[in-house]
Parts: structure tokens; C-alpha cells; sequence
């Protein structure tokens, strides 16, 4: 019992670590591939940002959460870590900081597309 319980763990662990390298799930939407959070809600960019930099502080960052990344989390591929201005850290893709918004309820929820003008929906090319 004792070795069932020391390969489920390993198992996790590992699946933890895939995880990290990739932090949203791709799915798929009429437009094409849309990144996701882990728990299905729709990740945005924000034009206003600059490559590798959150633009997106104080009431803004309520309104659209940052997609948060592990003090310990590390680059792999197009998926690299900003550090925002407060210190904490938050994933991107392709130098674009992602984030989800607010007004999105459920997974598939895609309300903040187009928003301001600024505001897109990540999507994997």
C-alpha cells in the first residue's frame, strides 16, 4: 500500500509541474482557440500593456484579475512570468500579460472581448 501511495504521489507531482509550464487549458471557441484559466474563464490581453509589462494596477486589476503565476514559477516556451509592480507575479503568452474579467461567470463566458477597445481575447495562433 505503502508503494501505491508513494507513486500516486510522484504522479502528482509531476502533473503539478506540467501544470505549471502551461497555466490555462486551451479550448475551443467559434473564433478559433481560446486560452484559458484552469477553471474555464476566458484569459484576455490589454493593448495598453507593453511587451513583458502589466499596465493593469489598482481598480483595473480588480476588474480584470491578473492571471497569478507562483513566486517559484518559471518561464517555458511562450509562456513567460511578469512581475507587476506590486511584486507579485502573473503569467504571460507571447510577452502578453494575461488576465480574465470580472463580468465573466462561467467558463466560455467571453463578455469582456472588445471591452474599451483595449481588451481581446488570448488566442493560441
Amino acid at each position: 500500500m505503502k508503494i501505491l501511495a508513494s507513486a500516486f504521489a510522484a504522479l502528482l507531482l509531476a502533473g503539478t509541474a506540467a501544470y505549471a509550464a502551461e497555466p490555462g487549458g486551451v479550448k475551443v471557441s467559434e473564433d478559433g482557440k481560446v486560452y484559458t484559466d484552469s477553471n474555464g474563464l476566458t484569459l484576455y490581453t490589454y493593448d495598453k500593456d507593453a511587451a513583458g509589462k502589466s499596465n493593469c494596477d489598482g481598480d483595473c486589476a480588480v476588474k480584470w484579475p491578473p492571471l497569478k503565476a507562483a513566486e517559484d514559477a518559471k518561464a517555458e516556451g511562450a509562456w513567460t512570468v511578469v512581475t507587476r509592480t506590486d511584486g507579485t507575479k502573473m503569467w504571460a503568452h507571447d510577452g502578453k500579460p494575461l488576465y480574465t474579467y470580472e463580468g465573466d461567470k462561467k467558463a466560455g463566458d467571453m463578455t469582456g472581448e472588445g471591452m474599451g477597445g483595449a481588451w481581446h481575447t488570448a488566442t493560441a495562433k
